[in-house]
């Protein structure tokens, strides 16, 4: 049985880890479970996430979404995982989940709030490629959510993402697409006007377009889904699903069985 890596064996030279990107989410990582803190975008997109991931898993798997724990025994992983924000919820759906982060600060907060909610969720400091390295056995379910723009070589790092994918498994991928509105609206308006997040959070230039993405993940043995927009109605503050993926979208890959 390959061995569990341990929080000391992060490998920073791995292409899904970006040093700086590492220190940045280290320093705030006491503030991931405060819904009205640096992360409160990301409790307000959540349940929107959770409901894509949960229809598309079902539909890919053959499982009823409508059921309590639709994912129960589902082998999953969530890559960036941060402080759990995804990675809670995916295991309440009855999934058995992994979870990593380059950052130990991530880490620990996340194992601290798994454990007051009584949540079983093996979190582990570490990257894709070393989980690659130990041999792990791949899962049904792979999910990196806002993770693929603060990487150092995101195509490296989504190709890597894909190897973990089981046959017959799924992908969740989600990230902000490289044009002029996302740079108005995640960077301008949502940094440095509304001060939703902090400055410096995101770096245009590390943004990828959904043919960027795709043709990251290009496998013969998979195949990539049409993106699908994350949208936020500024009146009725409320995210939703959408054609329009200008700026968050989501993009799914499966694995042929």
């Amino acid at each position: 049985m390959p061995k569990k890596p341990q929080d000391s064996e992060v490998a920073l030279a791995a292409p899904s880890i970006d040093p700086a990107e590492v220190e940045k989410f280290s320093r705030i990582a006491a503030e991931w479970w405060d819904p009205r803190g640096k992360f409160k975008p990301l409790h307000e997109i959540n349940p929107l996430r959770l409901d894509f991931i949960r229809e598309k898993t079902c539909a890919a798997l053959g499982r009823d979404p409508s059921a309590d724990r639709p994912l129960q025994g589902l082998r999953a992983l969530d890559v960036g995982c941060g402080g759990g924000l995804i990675a809670e919820p995916i295991a309440r759906l009855g999934a058995r989940l992994t979870a990593i982060d380059a950052s130990e600060a991530n880490i620990k907060t996340a194992r601290v709030h798994a454990g007051e909610v009584g949540l079983d969720i093996d979190y582990r400091v570490g990257s894709v490629e070393a989980l690659i390295a130990a041999g792990e056995a791949p899962y049904e379910l792979v999910t990196c959510l806002e993770v693929v723009e603060h990487v150092a070589d995101p195509a490296a790092f989504v190709a890597a993402c894909a190897r973990l994918v089981a046959p017959g498994g799924l992908l969740v991928l989600s990230t902000i697409n490289r044009t002029p509105k996302a740079f108005a609206l995640a960077i301008i308006g949502a940094e440095y006007v509304l001060r939703l997040l902090p400055v410096g959070t995101h770096d245009y230039s590390k943004f990828l377009t959904p043919a960027e993405l795709a043709e990251a993940l290009r496998d013969p043995q998979i195949a990539v889904d049409p993106p699908v927009g994350m949208v936020l109605n500024p009146f009725l503050w409320r995210w939703s699903l959408s054609s329009d993926a200008s700026v968050n979208y989501l993009l799914t890959a499966r694995r042929a069985a």
